[in-house]
């Protein structure tokens, strides 16, 4: 099996499907975030490609979230900010792109991952993806997701779950909130649906697609900058004293 970090597209029946995988917990560093976010966008001008499912590799995790590892080595305000910004430059990837993007979440995810789930434009999970906004819990907030989250969600349901940053909610409480559209309970039962999804979404017009993808996204065209502020925002927090120590403990 392969433990080597990679991003790759496959293309069947013009469905794109955007696959990441590390070997910890599918948790994405800098150099992962970036090859992700340049995919997305490179998709979504491929001519060959009519609509991109977002998955990840492995059967257990989505997505962890950051890499554990850049986090605590952060030792200034700068490094903080490019940090954070590689999930803001996925969320804007995602944002952007004229194609619907289906999201396929086969287990637990976590940060920056719910980040992600909220992104796609229509969201598919099985029973064992449940969500935490975990970011409280090292001394941060979720400031970069947040947006994604929040739209997705509403505020109540993010505040909820970012408050109560030690909990796994369950699949179904967010299908109740509107981030997964279905849920269920065999992988190769998500993989059949998110696939025959797809390939049915190919028959419509591209253009209409694109133009209700826009209607959808109405109201985010200030998140280049919103999303940039806020990754500032935890780069000054994870060099605080607090942190420093919690992220020690974590260690």
């Amino acid at each position: 099996m392969n433990k080597e970090p990679y991003v790759k597209q496959t293309i069947e029946n013009q469905v794109g499907y955007i696959e990441f995988f590390h070997p910890s917990h599918n948790s994405l560093p800098s150099n992962l975030l970036s090859e992700l976010a340049r995919t997305i966008t490179n998709a979504g001008e491929d001519d060959s490609i009519k609509v991109i499912v977002l998955k990840s590799g492995g059967d257990r995790t989505f997505c962890a979230g950051a890499s554990f590892e850049e986090l605590v080595a952060i030792n200034d305000e700068d490094t903080g900010k490019e940090f954070f910004s590689g999930f803001a430059n996925v969320i804007n990837a995602m944002r952007k792109c004229p194609k619907f993007i289906v999201g396929r979440v086969q287990g637990k995810t976590v940060g920056g991952g719910v980040g992600l789930a909220s992104a796609t434009d229509y969201c598919m999970a099985t029973k064992f993806a449940a969500i935490k906004l975990s970011e409280l819990n090292v001394g941060i907030g979720p400031f970069v997701v947040g947006p994604a989250v929040q739209r997705k969600i509403g505020l109540s349901a993010m505040s909820q779950i970012a408050i109560d940053a030690n909990s796994f909610y369950s699949a179904e409480w967010a299908k109740d909130k509107g981030l997964f559209t279905q849920v269920f309970d065999t992988t190769d039962e998500l993989d059949e649906a998110v696939a025959t999804f797809a390939e049915n979404l190919c028959n419509y017009n591209p253009k209409a697609m694109s133009e209700m993808k826009t209607m959808f996204w109405r109201g985010t065209e200030d998140w280049d900058q919103l999303l940039i502020q806020r990754a500032k925002i935890s780069g000054r927090l994870v060099l605080s004293d607090f942190t420093k120590e919690t992220l020690k403990r974590f260690k």
